[in-house]
């Protein structure tokens, strides 16, 4: 039963002939009339943390009083919409009062297939597929601005965050909700340097809905079962590990897979800028990252002190989600030189390429000499793990030991496994070029 908003309770008969319930077109105008009555009367109706976190029971209390109230606002209006309209219209009022509006059409339980969401400032939308390299574009939806806005107003009001023109850009985190477990971190653009300023530029990057397994890596075929079992000899010996690869390769999927393998009883403290690493045991301390707050005097909380804190919380296995910064390296480098076990991902396309970069922002950012920068890696990366694109499918190319002695004044890497340059219709296939190498543990002096 719906009430009519004077206390008269009607079915759907009653608010609908539904012998003549066909969709008819409905001035915008005047949709946005209806839809602002409806809002005004449900926020009225309703508190506001019950529309921000609705239980069940309440979502399903408030979308029925919205289907009511858009049959009552049309009705008062004198315009027949026809049931089809009025439904769609609802639907959209549900999603936008107590949901994250359009979005809710692209998040689960909707859609569980996207790995990313971007929004232009122009309006367009485009997602990204689990497992796929390319965006697609979805001309069906067409937010206007106002509905943008509305979204991510919900979505860093309760951070405590604000887009405008004195912060003209920030980092956020999608919520974990019970349809959508793993969150999601977002980044948004301010108009005034998103051109063509319509609107705020908005990208969302999902996060699995449940902890990564190895056996998703190799359904993949991201590597081979061999290979999956030498990184699992290594995770379980404390190797330090290193996993490179380009944007989207995949490197922090590999990370999360890979940490199944650590031994349950382990302390692991694992430092992310936004947390994106899902470790489903109770032995995980998670430290984030945090920017200065604008127009306060909170200092920021960065990577490198969160690897600095972590050292002092007697760790088994540090896991630092990617190495951003020199001086969030510096500390990393330091502490699994000096002993400590651990793991990292960093953005290169190449094992060469990761050499030259990470000896670059050591540099620039922490002061370290090129030649101090090589010596300090080789001594505190074990195994290097290379992901690449190949025919726009995620593969592992390279896993390489990293010897401890530099070679000409270079780091020297030590192939165990490399992808073979395939046919256009052939299945991956690595060839075994060496072995892993046994750890050396760092001396301790006293």
């Amino acid at each position: 039963m719906f009430n009519d908003g004077n206390g008269n309770g009607k079915g759907l008969a009653g608010l609908y002939d539904l012998s003549q319930s066909a969709s008819r077109p409905v001035d915008e105008a005047l949709r946005e009339v209806v839809a602002n009555e409806v809002i005004d009367q449900i926020n009225r109706e309703f508190p506001v943390e019950t529309l921000r976190s609705p239980s069940d029971a309440d979502r399903q209390r408030i979308q029925e009083r919205i289907n009511a109230l858009v049959g009552v606002s049309f009705r008062r209006n004198n315009t027949y919409s026809g049931y089809q309209t009025d439904s769609a219209l609802a639907a959209e009022l549900g999603r936008r009062l107590m949901g994250l509006g359009f979005l809710d059409l692209l998040l689960p339980p909707a859609r569980t297939d996207l790995s990313e969401i971007c929004i232009y400032s122009s309006g367009l939308v485009q997602v990204m597929k689990k497992n796929s390299v390319r965006w697609e574009t979805l001309p069906e939806l067409k937010p206007d601005p106002g509905e943008i806005n509305r979204v991510l107003d919900r979505i860093l009001g309760p951070q405590n965050k604000s887009l405008n023109e004195a912060n003209p850009t920030v980092n956020a985190k999608l919520p974990a909700t019970p349809h959508n477990p793993g969150g999601g971190r977002v980044k948004a653009l301010h108009p005034v340097i998103a051109p063509p300023g319509r609107n705020p530029s908005i990208n969302i990057r999902l996060f699995e809905q449940k902890p990564v397994l190895p056996g998703w890596i190799l359904d993949r075929q991201m590597m081979s079962a061999e290979m999956m079992d030498l990184l699992r000899r290594a995770i379980e010996q404390g190797y330090r590990i290193l996993i490179t690869g380009g944007t989207r390769t995949g490197k922090t999927t590999l990370l999360s897979a890979l940490c199944n393998f650590l031994p349950s009883a382990w302390r692991i403290v694992k430092i992310e800028d936004p947390e994106e690493i899902w470790i489903d045991r109770s032995t995980v301390q998670t430290i984030e990252a945090r920017p200065a707050a604008l127009g306060t005097e909170i200092q920021p909380y960065t990577l490198a002190n969160g690897v600095d804190d972590a050292l002092r919380m007697s760790p088994d296995y540090l896991i630092l989600g990617e190495v951003r910064d020199g001086h969030a390296g510096l500390s990393l480098f330091r502490a699994m030189m000096t002993g400590h076990s651990g793991a990292c991902t960093f953005h290169a396309d190449n094992p060469r390429e990761a050499v030259r970069r990470l000896t670059t922002v050591l540099g620039a950012d922490a002061g370290v000499s090129p030649s101090d920068a090589l010596q300090l890696i080789a001594e505190a990366i074990d195994l290097l793990v290379q992901i690449g694109i190949r025919d726009e499918v995620r593969r592992v190319t390279v896993i390489a030991n990293v010897a401890k002695e530099l070679v000409n004044g270079d780091i020297r890497f030590e192939p165990i496994y490399r992808l073979d340059d395939p046919s256009p219709e052939s299945q991956p296939h690595w060839t075994k070029v060496g072995n892993l190498r046994p750890r050396i543990l760092a001396e301790t002096s006293l």
